[in-house]
């Protein structure tokens, strides 16, 4: 277009919101765009103050622009993500990620089922998601599972069948293992109890609906009620069930609290970028709960600013997760989006999020480039400790790594183990059991507080060389407990401490509200879940040991004429008193001498 044409076709063009095409002389989309207000936004690309090459690149290819009125920005926001996959203009960036996610979907027919799914079918049925871990989901329909019965057959009911006055049907559930299993429809016999109705079947999809969005209020009262009626009516092996149920629902809960429950909806957007690439990481929060959490990346090409990068892909990604959200967080100033409000926090709970947004961004741009040249340079453990180095942030490659485990049984023989990694590699030589002395009552924080110190405190008074890392088998409480003790001994800021909870393998820092998240297959993951799985291993030993030896001492030492010596070549040799019990009187006498044997043997079996 030349000037005179442009500059009149601009002065004539519509303020409504819509959607804009750019054509290059061969009548080829070459860009398109949406706006709130047409007219400004054509307009701009023409301003004499454009100095982006990418923009004057793109005008100067200009020759025709076609618009498409809409009545919203939001509706501008659906048509430009369909028109860009329909046309892929070269001036676009796409959203290319060919990964299929899961979600979970709440069928839509008489009785929902609710499943996993990786395929959306437009049918009238609800999806939730998409989910970018897993473990998540299944962790998610497990928790809603166990609290409700929820059909699981494809049992089909025609319309005629199920509206016929003279059929009532319900739902069939038999109770097994404290869990519903649906099995189909039969007739309704008022005089079970494991009977629902179609209404209260509906009533519990609800319920469901409210825990997928975040909002566990209406499921804990419903819970509740359930108990106190199972109690009055004295059926109390019913209502400690649902105890059990509630208190799933409030650990779930728990654990997936991210922020204030005050922060409803929330998009939270972040990018990083460097010379060829741009990092971008997307969060989205529902009644302060963080339900879906997506990294991508693009390359580069006739797009090089942040800001473009940002505002081409927020449409795309939005329509991807299906928000609903009116707000949008962000590490950089972007234009509206389609959000009644865009911001970048400064302070409180909305920049925390964006901080654990860029964070999570920073180690994704670490997994991606794991094979670039400071990871060809080095090979085996080395690799593995620079990696480790980068994903937790340190000032030193973590050389010599210590990590803590507890175990006990109900408070019985509580014992700890502290295992130790020296160059990527176990030094069983500095390994350590501890027996916890000060804890009496099951308190498994109180207990990694005592052993940390125990441990440190030695090392101090000895002189001896403090680790690079610690790692704490646990979550937030297990690694504060953990610090109270390093801030004791005044060397909180000489060692990196962390956490790692197993239900997502998160990795909690001290002082951090917020985990981060390590990829599933990165090395360095791999080594934090070794060191986690020997301390484990080493600490179970001990209390299987002590537990045993409890054992042996109960019971062994209570035969007449049977002294510490005699039972400890028995317990050597058969390991335990079940199957000392279960031996012959002539396998006994080879151990003990036929005297000592006839009196075991005469003693277990009387």
């Amino acid at each position: 277009m030349d000037k005179s044409s442009t500059s009149e076709y601009l002065k004539n063009l519509t303020t409504s919101p819509g959607v804009y095409k750019f054509l290059d002389k061969n009548e080829r989309v070459i860009y398109i765009g949406k706006a709130k207000n047409l007219k400004k936004r054509v307009k701009s690309y023409f301003s004499q103050r454009q100095v982006d090459q990418k923009t004057r690149s793109l005008v100067s290819n200009i020759s025709n622009i076609s618009v498409v009125l809409v009545d919203t920005e939001s509706d501008a926001l659906l048509l430009e993500n369909n028109l860009i996959k329909k046309f892929k203009p070269k001036y676009n960036i796409l959203l290319k990620d060919g990964k299929s996610y899961p979600w979970i979907c709440i069928k839509k027919e008489r009785f929902p089922r609710i499943f996993l799914t990786r395929k959306v079918i437009h049918d009238g049925s609800e999806y939730f998601g998409p989910y970018t871990n897993i473990k998540t989901i299944n962790t998610l329909l497990d928790l809603i599972n166990n609290i409700y019965p929820i059909r699981k057959s494809n049992y089909n009911m025609s319309e005629k069948i199920i509206n016929d006055n003279k059929i009532k049907l319900s739902l069939r559930v038999l109770e097994k293992n404290s869990h519903f299993i649906i099995l189909g429809f039969e007739k309704d016999n008022h005089n079970s109890k494991n009977l629902i109705s179609e209404n209260k079947y509906n009533s519990i999809i609800h319920s469901v609906k409210n825990i997928l969005k975040g909002k566990f209020s209406k499921s804990k009262i419903y819970l509740k009620e359930q108990m106190i009626r199972f109690s009055d009516n004295q059926e109390y092996e019913k209502a400690l069930e649902c105890k059990d149920k509630l208190k799933a629902l409030e650990n779930y809960q728990s654990k997936s609290m991210i922020v204030s429950s005050k922060i409803k909806n929330l998009d939270i957007f972040s990018i990083i970028s460097d010379d060829s690439y741009a990092f971008i990481n997307f969060t989205q929060v529902s009644n302060g709960f963080i339900i879906s959490s997506f990294n991508t990346h693009v390359k580069k090409s006739n797009v090089t600013d942040d800001k473009t990068i940002l505002e081409q892909l927020i449409p795309q990604i939005k329509i991807k997760f299906m928000s609903n959200s009116f707000e949008l967080c962000s590490n950089i100033k972007v234009d509206s989006m389609g959000y009644k409000k865009c911001i970048v926090p400064k302070a409180g709970d909305k920049n925390h999020l964006v901080e654990m947004s860029v964070r999570n961004i920073k180690n994704y741009k670490i997994n991606i480039f794991k094979s670039n040249s400071l990871f060809k340079s080095v090979n085996g453990f080395q690799r593995t400790l620079n990696k480790l180095k980068i994903d937790l942030n340190m000032d030193e490659v973590p050389i010599h790594i210590e990590c803590f485990d507890n175990s006990n049984l109900q408070g019985s023989f509580p014992s700890s183990a502290c295992v130790v990694f020296k160059n990527g590699k176990p030094s069983k030589k500095d390994y350590r059991h501890f027996n916890i002395k000060t804890v009496s009552s099951p308190n498994d924080y109180a207990s990694m507080e005592e052993v940390v110190f125990r441990r440190y405190s030695r090392l101090i008074n000895e002189n001896k060389s403090l680790p690079n890392l610690i790692i704490i088998d646990g979550g937030k409480g297990q690694l504060s407990s953990s610090v109270k003790s390093l801030k004791k001994l005044g060397i909180e800021n000489k060692i990196t401490i962390i956490g790692i909870a197993k239900r997502l393998e998160e990795i909690y820092f001290c002082g951090e509200r917020t985990p981060i998240y390590i990829n599933k297959r990165s090395e360095s993951l791999r080594l934090i879940q070794k060191l986690r799985d020997e301390a484990h291993r080493f600490s179970l030993r001990q209390y299987r040991n002590r537990r045993d030896s409890s054992f042996l001492d109960s019971e062994l030492q209570t035969i007449p004429g049977i002294g510490e010596k005699t039972y400890i070549n028995l317990f050597k040799k058969f390991k335990s008193i079940k199957t000392i019990k279960s031996k012959k009187i002539n396998e006994l006498e080879l151990i003990v001498g036929a005297k000592k044997a006839k009196i075991i043997y005469d003693y277990f079996k009387s």
